[in-house]
């Protein structure tokens, strides 16, 4: 990129970036008086830089001058903090946890797709519509969503309708899965897997996990990631169906268009894998790791901000009930899954 570009995008970068920064600034005060106060942060900043993103996206809709620094800090913000959380993690790790862990993560992947379609179908959505809202609830929101739709051939107004629910889902999710521990005991090994398995989008398990311990940040995201690898398998294995769907009403040209391999392995998860292996090799010295570790924090927060003030509440009265249904009975369908799982491996 040219010197020049770079400085245009820099500039139409800054009054979103400088917003979403502004906000976390203030969400780390709130939560500094928290410690303050009582010694002990109840409601860790980066939720209240989600609810706070939430709140101004309720009262006030960005317009073009601000959205595209909060598209930057909610994507490659975001993508940047959890690949350098893989400094902070050794893969030995995922591979003590042991066959039977890793089975039960593709196990629990197949049974909400196949229970999160069925359930669709059965309250009458269309066949692409169900799928999109079965990969986005089995592996990762909208990324899935996004990267399946243009195999199966999907509409517009099915994507939209599927990413709308999944933003705002997943935000109910990160906020009420911690809320579990104390009802379930979950130990803070256990709360990761349970939280890598049902939290939609891989920076998110950030969110839900942090505020708990770090032993949950890692395991959550490990497993989560095994969960999003799952992406390219299920891409592959739809695009054999997919000519069928093609053949439905509605779907639109370029159907065909193939994916690249950074479209089912996003580069994040390919550094977050690289610098976990160079951890576990002894690559990356103790005294980077928390240097690392707090730039990774920091950028999550204002990521988290951003992700709040994308998220619309209002859109839930413009979609169909059959499609808000769908999309709660497929999550619920996957938190139990993975709530029998965690109580079956018996983790601690």
């Amino acid at each position: 990129m040219r010197p020049d570009t770079m400085g245009r995008t820099a500039i139409a970068v800054l009054p979103g970036l400088s917003l979403c920064v502004a906000v976390t600034a203030a969400a780390s005060l709130v939560q500094a008086a928290e410690e303050h106060l009582v010694h002990h942060p109840y409601v860790e900043a980066l939720v209240i830089a989600i609810l706070a993103g939430i709140a101004i996206r309720s009262l006030w809709e960005p317009g073009p001058r601000w959205r595209i620094g909060i598209a930057f800090s909610a994507k490659q913000l975001l993508e940047v903090a959890v690949m350098l959380l893989g400094a902070s993690i050794s893969l030995k790790a995922l591979v003590a946890s042991g066959p039977a862990l890793l089975t039960g993560i593709v196990a629990t992947v197949v049974i909400a797709l196949v229970a999160s379609y069925a359930i669709g179908r059965m309250l009458g959505l269309p066949a692409r519509m169900s799928i999109l809202i079965a990969c986005g609830n089995a592996i990762c929101g909208n990324s899935a969503i996004a990267a399946v739709a243009p195999v199966i051939g999907a509409s517009g107004d099915d994507v939209a309708s599927s990413i709308a629910f999944t933003a705002i889902l997943g935000v109910l999710v990160v906020l009420g899965l911690p809320l579990l521990i104390p009802l379930l005991g979950t130990n803070p090994t256990e709360y990761g897997v349970l939280a890598g398995l049902t939290v939609y989008a891989v920076p998110q398990v950030l969110a839900a996990t942090v505020p708990v311990s770090l032993v949950s940040t890692q395991v959550g995201t490990l497993v989560k990631l095994v969960r999003v690898l799952m992406l390219g398998p299920v891409v592959l294995g739809l695009s054999l169906v997919a000519p069928r769907l093609r053949d439905e009403p509605g779907a639109p040209a370029g159907a065909r268009k193939k994916l690249g391999f950074f479209k089912l392995v996003p580069w994040f998860i390919l550094g977050f894998l690289g610098l976990a292996a160079a951890r576990s090799l002894g690559l990356v010295p103790d005294a980077a790791l928390a240097p690392l570790t707090r730039i990774a924090g920091i950028l999550t927060v204002i990521a988290m901000a951003a992700l709040g003030l994308g998220v619309d509440v209002r859109v839930v009265a413009r979609v169909g009930g059959r499609v808000t249904l769908a999309v709660v009975a497929s999550l619920a369908v996957l938190l139990l899954v993975s709530i029998t799982l965690v109580r079956g491996l018996g983790i601690s």
